[in-house]
């Protein structure tokens, strides 16, 4: 069976702003019904696992303004147009947790919300974990707190509600497959 796509009759932008843009599209489903579809357009983003050494990982306390919480999480950062997607795996590790990594690995790419957003989050294990001679700046809107964890301990944090995004639920069980 082959799938067909959706095609697209007319578009018009909602919102656009400094992280994503919101458009309205009306759509001829697969099925012929037509419809109107409410996206967000958001560019790729880098899930960051840092793994100081097989069992610990890096997580950063993050301030998140819409939930009005600090919150434990995964280093995670969006592409910049046309930025390679190893150099911004690098600039992310670097910017929020302090460290350069030696090796980056992809271990999966995800749609967190794929109901109403078109973000891909890649995912990538870091290990050979050393500090930079030149620390970069963390981005305007960050308040960062870097912390090695024992990925037990990581787990737990999940269980206590102070890891609450699934990036960082997700990038831990993909460790655990990886030590199990």
């Amino acid at each position: 069976m082959q799938e067909q796509p959706a095609t697209t009759l007319t578009s018009s932008t909602v919102h656009e702003g400094r992280v994503f843009t919101v458009v309205r599209d009306r759509v001829q489903l697969p099925n012929g019904r037509q419809t109107t579809m409410d996206v967000i357009r958001h560019p790729a983003s880098v899930v960051l696992i840092p793994m100081l050494d097989p069992t610990h990982v890096v997580l950063v306390r993050q301030y998140r303004y819409s939930i009005d919480r600090w919150i434990w999480e995964l280093p995670a950062g969006t592409l910049e147009p046309d930025e390679n997607v190893e150099a911004a795996t690098r600039r992310e590790c670097q910017e929020e947790t302090g460290y350069t990594p030696g090796t980056v690995v992809r271990v999966g790419a995800f749609y967190p919300t794929p109901g109403y957003c078109d973000e891909l989050m890649l995912f990538f294990r870091l290990t050979d974990l050393s500090t930079p001679l030149t620390p970069l700046q963390q981005d305007e809107d960050e308040i960062l707190e870097p912390r090695v964890f024992p990925i037990k301990d990581a787990r737990l944090l999940v269980r206590s509600e102070d890891v609450m995004d699934m990036k960082t639920v997700l990038g831990l069980s993909l460790m655990s497959r990886e030590l199990d």
